[in-house]
């Protein structure tokens, strides 16, 4: 079953005094996961400054563009793991292990593999 890890991180709670130090965390991480083929891909996003938005409209008019996340909140999605694990137990384990900060946290969303192979012409969906 495949996992994606969403890194939140809280700007708010004050200055970045660890950052060295949870790179070196992903990074060996990053290794661990790679070596057991678990890790299927990972990135770190760019800070809420270079985000842009894309909202459709619901008329069906032409999409608005905005500046900044979709959202306002306290927590800023800072990148992600997508992992391919035996269970939700396993993938609990390793978003455990993420360095996020403090007051930071890791959301855990399941793949819908039948959607996405549907999307990818690899096999029928049925509603």
């Amino acid at each position: 079953m495949k996992y994606l890890m969403l890194i939140y991180n809280t700007p708010a709670a004050g200055p970045d005094l660890d950052a060295q130090a949870r790179l070196q965390g992903h990074m060996t991480l990053f290794k661990e996961l790679d070596a057991t083929k678990t890790v299927l891909s990972s990135a770190a996003l760019d800070e809420g400054s270079a985000v842009r938005t894309v909202r459709l409209s619901s008329a069906g008019g032409a999409p608005a563009i905005t500046d900044g996340p979709f959202i306002e909140a306290k927590e800023l999605l800072a990148g992600y793991y997508l992992v391919d694990c035996e269970t939700f137990d396993e993938a609990a384990a390793i978003a455990a292990r993420i360095p996020c900060g403090a007051g930071g946290a890791v959301e855990i969303r399941p793949v819908n593999e039948a959607v996405t192979d549907t999307v990818r012409g690899e096999a029928p969906y049925r509603i």
